[in-house]
């Protein structure tokens, strides 16, 4: 017998009768998945059968899982709006970012993410945080490789520590809507510390944005009687 489903999501599926179960299609309100029986509760009902062919499914679908697990052979990566930050996989997200030994494209954005020093990409040439948590640019990863970086809607209050780029390849930055944008002399002060930087915040290097910072002098006056 062939049922449709009620709930809205599932209007496009359909249920078919299982033998032997009283469950209808028009029962069902949430499919879910659900972990099967054990080892053990499968050896005390003599279903040992059962468990020989989950044991050689599970040999088939080893080297499918090795594949999807080969982080290390990754070239581009998208892991954007996963909230990766949150505890309960901030640890396991990490591990995979140690793995990628030869990433070279990489988007997480709005990630919820707060520091990631401690993580070296040493092939990264493209770099996409846009909307997370950074406040520094010491809390970025170690990317020497670097040509194209975005960190626009972060929380970056000072261009402190954008030095370390300078003897990378970078070409392009974006740092839109950061506190740091809002900076004196902002444009010249990051093209000064980046001379090699080429596009900043989607705009080409300007001849004004050339200029040195202006330097403040202070003059104190004295009188001789």
């Amino acid at each position: 017998f062939f049922f449709q489903l009620p709930s809205d999501p599932f209007r496009y599926l359909g249920w078919w009768e299982v033998e032997e179960q009283s469950v209808r299609g028009n029962q069902l309100r949430c499919p879910r998945v659900r972990e099967g029986p054990s080892e053990e509760e499968l050896f005390f009902r003599k279903e040992e059968h059962t468990l020989r062919k989950r044991k050689q499914v599970t040999d088939t679908e080893k080297w499918e899982k090795r594949l999807q697990e080969n982080w290390e052979n990754c070239a581009e990566l998208n892991l954007s709006f996963q909230d990766l930050g949150d505890l309960y996989q901030v640890e396991n997200f990490k591990r995979i970012l140690r793995r990628l030994i030869r990433v070279e494209k990489l988007w997480l954005v709005d990630n919820s993410l707060t520091d990631l020093s401690a993580i070296r990409l040493p092939r990264c040439r493209e770099l996409n945080v846009n909307q997370n948590h950074f406040t520094s640019f010491k809390q970025l990863p170690k990317i020497p490789q670097i040509q194209h970086l975005s960190l626009a809607e972060n929380n970056i209050t000072t261009l402190s520590g954008i030095s370390d780029f300078r003897h990378t390849p970078l070409e392009s930055l974006i740092l839109k809507r950061n506190p740091c944008e809002f900076q004196e002399r902002y444009r010249q002060l990051v093209f000064s510390n980046l001379p090699n930087l080429k596009v900043l915040d989607g705009i080409p290097k300007l001849p004004e944005d050339c200029s040195p910072p202006a330097v403040r002098f202070f003059y104190r006056m004295c009188t001789i009687l």
